[in-house]
């Protein structure tokens, strides 16, 4: 536990950036500040003399060597639990007649009596696994399939992994250093990438390096004669072509031969995690489809469309998504998930763009019947973003009058390079080539000017004849500025109306869990009238499809349906931070939506979350909102910068 606090603290670290004091970070993993402070030291030992983590009169703040420590290989583990575990499961993997108790004890240099807590440990593990551990005598020995062998070598590998991420260095901790080919596995995806693209697929690089895991245990398990059985039936034509490939590539680049078992096991892992098809035609791609699939899959989106007012009832989307959950289907049926590295920061960045993922996979569970798991429904979300970026309004442009005194044609030119270099961001709809304009006249969201105005302003930007790096960069930044604004304003002005002083604890129970808080912060609502108790219980269903936890401090519990008699926040102040999913919260916001108030979802949901991922404004909240009044104003206080 130690070791993934360490790893976690390092995480938070480079993912901010910036500076971050000891009580704050203590907050976030639910420890005190003096152990912080030891897991800094622990983590600049990992690199041997560089700084993993600085330290300052500010806090600590990620170092150069950040990177290199989380990855720090067996030497930062060596001797602890974690590492024991792992090594234990490597060895019971590997010998197919079991391992000596006393013997294993002794390599490891603990006692029979922490080895056999270790077995212990191990039984845990197997949950789910379709494994056994069997005990005779002093001997241990796992029992179940090879495939079910092989998820608990990728289980390990996984754990290894920051999250998800593709890592040569966990691969081989987890397969152990002998393992067949190591070196090899770079130059292996890298042509194994290529090929896939010469074929006309698609790659999808953040699938690949699992597939390649997989591919790495494979020719692990071939070197120790445990191949997978020849499958029954003949090989779907689909595969046979990337099952010859990944056979040659296994032969170029590791020296291993792929039998049939494994060449099918390989090639639908591929074509089901890593690829898809390029640029069909609509036609095309319908033979390809179960319409069973394409049909769940239409009326899902268009439902989704319906309820949270967003642009993704298109056939090219609903296609493209249809193909997507066909292969998650086939995963699905494997119990072989596809692992997101960018689930955490879909989630607190775009978290009404994961809402509407979280609904799809919903319905899709019901209708397909497809279990939810995060990482797969962060793929859901980049395609719903995806989506939703092509149709993205012309009026989000902020508008821009520029002023220019005439002189031959350099207004004009001007105006040129700012549609080149910024045209993307705002739309230039006035020039003025006056000296003396009319500055109250002008009306534009910016004003872009390159002589001197009356008085400054916020909107005001000025910049030169001709447009150099440093204007473009000023003119963004003022953007925006407005932008950010704009949305706060109107934030602050909705969420006014959404706050009661009846609907605020602060001091939450640490031990009552998600469901707990939940039913406490909406009993509160409950008793206004405003839900009843059939919304809190669907607000605890949709926690635990995906945890409402967006970002590092806040959660914002809800029910998909806005049944609500109007739209409320129940605000809970938890100091210091209680758990909440994988992580800790200390701000949870039980959100009860009303139809009416349909279109303010995507406001509270984006913009509320964006107030409470500064850690600074969280801090400020949560050590001042003592009760409801100082929490509106310190809460009021942070939106107005």
């Amino acid at each position: 536990m130690t070791r993934a606090r360490q790893d976690r603290l390092l995480s938070l670290l480079m993912r901010d950036g910036r500076w971050a004091t000891a009580a704050a970070l203590a907050d976030v993993l639910g420890v005190t500040p003096r152990s912080i402070r030891s897991y800094v030291t622990a983590l600049n030992a990992r690199t041997g003399g560089g700084t993993a983590v600085e330290s300052g009169p500010l806090g600590y703040r990620a170092g150069p060597d950040a990177a290199a420590a989380l990855r720090a290989g067996p030497a930062a583990d060596a001797g602890t639990p974690r590492d024991r575990l792992h090594t234990l499961v490597r060895a019971l993997l590997g010998s197919a007649d079991g391992i000596d108790v006393f013997e294993t004890a002794e390599a490891l240099h603990v006692s029979p009596a922490t080895l056999e807590a270790d077995l212990a440990r191990v039984r845990g593990l197997l949950g789910g696994t379709e494994l056994t551990l069997e005990r005779s005598a002093s001997i241990a020995r796992l029992r179940g399939t090879e495939m079910a062998q092989r998820r608990l070598l990728s289980r390990l590998a996984h754990d290894e992994m920051d999250a998800g991420s593709f890592d040569l260095e966990a691969l081989r901790r987890t397969l152990g250093e002998g393992s067949v080919g190591a070196q090899a596995f770079g130059p292996f995806k890298a042509d194994l990438a290529a090929e896939l693209s010469a074929l006309g697929y698609y790659v999808n690089e953040y699938g690949i390096g699992d597939v390649v895991m997989h591919i790495a245990i494979a020719a692990d398990r071939i070197t120790r004669d445990r191949a997978m059985d020849r499958p029954a039936g003949e090989m779907p034509a689909a595969h046979g072509q990337v099952a010859e490939l990944l056979d040659r590539l296994a032969r170029t680049h590791l020296g291993v031969q792929l039998g049939a078992g494994d060449q099918q096991h390989l090639a639908a892992l591929v074509l089901t995690r890593v690829v898809a098809p390029g640029a069909p035609a609509a036609d095309d791609a319908r033979t390809r489809l179960d319409p069973r699939v394409e049909s769940a899959v239409r009326t899902v989106v268009e439902r989704a469309a319906s309820e949270f007012l967003v642009d993704i009832a298109h056939e090219g989307f609903i296609l493209r998504l249809a193909l997507h959950v066909q292969n998650l289907l086939h995963r699905s049926h494997a119990q072989a998930w596809s692992r997101n590295p960018l689930t955490r920061s879909l989630k607190s960045t775009y978290p009404m763009i994961f809402e509407v993922a979280v609904f799809i996979a919903s319905e899709l569970h019901e209708s397909l019947g497809i279990p939810i798991v995060d990482d797969e429904i962060a793929y859901i979300a980049m395609h719903v973003g995806g989506r939703l970026e092509r149709s993205r309004r012309e009026d989000s442009l902020l508008t821009a009058t520029i002023v220019c005194p005439g002189y031959y044609e350099l207004h004009e030119l001007l105006r040129s390079s700012v549609d080149r270099s910024l045209g993307q961001a705002i739309e230039v709809v006035g020039v003025e080539t006056r000296v003396d304009p009319d500055w109250s006249a002008i009306d534009t969201d910016l004003i872009l000017t390159t002589i001197d105005p009356p008085a400054p302003g916020d909107r005001i930007v000025r910049i030169q004849p001709f447009l150099t790096d440093s204007d473009v960069d000023r003119v963004q930044a003022a953007a925006a500025r407005i932008r950010r604004g704009r949305r706060l304003h109107r934030l602050r002005a909705e969420l006014e109306g959404y706050f009661d002083s009846s609907a605020f604890v602060r001091g939450l129970d640490p031990a009552a869990g998600e469901a707990g808080v939940i039913r406490q912060l909406g009993g509160l609502l409950v008793r206004q009238g405003v839900i009843d108790d059939d919304y809190v219980e669907r607000a605890i269903e949709r926690e635990r499809l995906s945890s409402t936890a967006f970002t590092d401090a806040l959660a914002v519990p809800h029910a998909m349906a806005m049944t609500a008699t109007r739209t409320q926040i129940a605000i809970g102040i938890a100091d210091p931070s209680i758990p909440w999913g994988e992580g800790r919260v200390q701000v949870v916001a039980f959100v009860a939506f009303s139809e009416a108030d349909r279109e303010a979802f995507q406001t509270v949901f984006e913009q509320f979350v964006e107030v409470f991922s500064e850690r600074e404004s969280v801090q400020r909240i949560v050590r001042r909102a003592t009760d409801f009044t100082a929490f509106l104003d310190e809460l009021v206080a942070v939106i107005d910068g």
